[in-house]
């Protein structure tokens, strides 16, 4: 019997994991979004996954439910599935939040529970992406979807290390993408990117600083909002260790307003984006 999967969100992660599990699985697959975008209905045919018309719907014969949502948005798409949850079920929160937040979505879904940090962007490695497991069934979990093609490593039963993990990590990369942006802005503008680049690479040359400064504003231009949820969600994760979380919420802040900006005037993230 093919396995069977929910997946609430269907944006970009929601598309490409559903669309791999059929394709590269022969998983049954139902997906559902708060959102009523007229994308869905075509691409939901095309990649021959069935679209619901709401979070019961999608979870009802569902052996795996996976939430793929903004990480502002995972603990209400938790309750707005809880009611049709059922004892066996298990509940994968793959949305990049706090230890805190990822409990407080176990404790809404009421079924067993599992957390997924995804370690990668997916675009290009899709359902390969390396993620890292949390949860009493997540060994179970593991040798279930890894077939799939998933890339899981189980490190704890305990809820929270994944996550944890995830966000320390994001701290970094986003941090720095963050800094890219400010860094070709600035230096563009003042005429000196190339006389900084050289110095960065003499300075570390285990980098390649061009390029690193060439990718990373475009990647928050596309996704600075996402990223910003998720930089929140760092800055929330160090308050709850009683630590300061300002730099997270200025990273937040600076991938929002990037976003923002590229949005409103494409020319701006084209700035960006030095010569090879």
């Amino acid at each position: 019997m093919p396995l069977r999967i929910a997946l609430i969100g269907y944006g970009e992660v929601g598309q490409l994991f559903a669309r791999e599990f059929v394709a590269k699985g022969g998983a049954e697959v139902a997906v559902y979004d708060l959102k009523s975008d007229p994308t869905f209905a075509p691409t939901a045919a095309s990649d021959r996954v069935r679209l619901a018309a709401s979070p019961a719907e999608a979870v009802e014969a569902a052996e795996i439910v996976i939430s793929a949502v903004t990480a502002d948005q995972a603990v209400a798409a938790a309750r707005s599935a809880a009611p049709a949850l059922r004892p066996g079920q298990i509940y994968v929160d793959l949305n990049s939040i706090s230890p805190r937040s990822k409990r407080a979505v176990a404790a809404e879904v009421g079924v067993d529970f599992v957390e997924f940090a995804v370690m990668s962007p997916v675009a290009g490695s899709g359902v390969a992406s390396p993620i890292l497991a949390g949860g009493a069934r997540a060994k179970e979990l593991a040798a279930r979807l890894n077939p799939l093609g998933m890339k899981i490593d189980v490190v704890s039963a305990e809820i929270g290390v994944a996550s944890a993990t995830k966000l320390c990590r994001s701290i970094v990369i986003k941090g720095l993408e963050a800094i890219m942006v400010d860094l070709n802005l600035a230096a563009a503008g003042a005429g000196v990117l190339p006389a900084v680049l050289a110095s960065l690479s003499a300075s570390y040359p285990g980098m390649d600083w061009a390029a690193v400064a060439r990718y990373m504003p475009p990647r928050v231009a596309r996704h600075g909002v996402r990223r910003a949820a998720e930089m929140r969600e760092a800055a929330r994760m160090l308050e709850e260790m009683g630590l300061e979380g300002g730099f997270c919420a200025a990273i937040a802040d600076r991938h929002a307003s990037f976003a923002a900006a590229g949005a409103q005037a494409p020319e701006v993230a084209a700035k960006t984006s030095p010569p090879t």
